[in-house]
């Protein structure tokens, strides 16, 4: 399966579908705030466009922009709509198993559903009732899971994409649907995540100093369709407070990563923004 025909195989079972960056390429053709294609080495998995309101369902712009062209694809999990006004979900395992052993955490087996392989593990796709508010947010799975949620402000790399490793993204069953996400997902996503560990007395704030708490609470309050660009600026600006209060920069990164977290970005969003922020101010995360 190549890109192509991923796509079509996509938006012909009403997955919207948009291109992304192509590790065959000789620069990265992502684009996005805080992004520098000339430096990038994820490759394979930035947008090409702005998502989440650039993606398509039409087959001739299908043929058009992955026929004619190296590119990957990208599912705008927004983009799909479901029966009876569901919202796509999709659960990105880092490894063979998660979802599985996650499930079993909780007191559950795995539900089945459409499941296409990564170089990883696997995404999962399951229909999320259209009534939730469902964010990138791991909730009560943050310690139990060992990858990412994605919802409808997220994305994924389809099938027919492939990996910087030459792995390609398949399909398992293209006869399987996505079914109804169980009730013990929909429950630990929503379900606020276990508190952190108490810093023993005496340690330095997470925030990283005083002077830094008003940007990790910029982030924490940043509005939807905005949050990456304002981790991007509030990350250069603690970047620089940091240095000039010699501040341990893991530290700051590490505030500023929950902080992202809890407003909706995905941990594996917000440490890329983090590290391009980082590395714009001449350092290495």
């Amino acid at each position: 399966m190549t890109p192509l025909d991923g796509a079509l195989w996509l938006v012909r079972h009403g997955f919207a579908v948009f291109s992304t960056d192509h590790p065959g390429l000789e620069r990265c053709a992502g684009i996005g705030q805080g992004h520098d294609p000339a430096v990038c080495t994820d490759r394979g998995k930035h947008p090409c466009v702005p998502f989440t309101r650039a993606h398509t369902l039409d087959e001739d712009q299908v043929r058009r922009t992955f026929g004619e062209q190296l590119r990957n694809v990208g599912v705008a999990i927004g983009g799909v709509d479901g029966p009876d006004g569901a919202r796509l979900l999709v659960v990105d395992s880092d490894r063979p198993g998660a979802l599985e052993d996650a499930a079993g955490a909780f007191g559950y087996r795995h539900t089945p559903t459409m499941r296409v392989t990564t170089a990883k593990g696997h995404h999962d796709y399951y229909w999320s009732p259209g009534s939730l508010q469902l964010g990138n947010g791991l909730g009560a799975l943050r310690g139990k899971f060992d990858g990412d949620v994605r919802g409808p402000r997220g994305y994924v790399i389809g099938p027919g994409s492939v990996h910087a490793t030459g792995v390609i993204y398949e399909l398992v069953d293209p006869e399987q649907p996505p079914v109804p996400a169980p009730a013990w997902l929909l429950t630990a996503i929503q379900a606020p995540a276990a508190p952190p560990v108490p810093r023993p007395a005496g340690a330095p704030p997470r925030e990283g100093g005083g002077a830094l708490v008003g940007l990790v609470r910029s982030v924490l309050n940043a509005r939807q369709g905005n949050r990456n660009s304002c981790l991007y600026w509030a990350a250069c600006r603690a970047f620089e407070q940091a240095s000039k209060a010699q501040l341990d920069v893991r530290a700051v990164a590490g505030a500023l990563v929950d902080a992202a977290t809890h407003a909706g970005l995905t941990e594996a969003e917000a440490r890329t923004t983090i590290a391009s922020a980082y590395r714009s101010a001449g350092g290495t995360l």
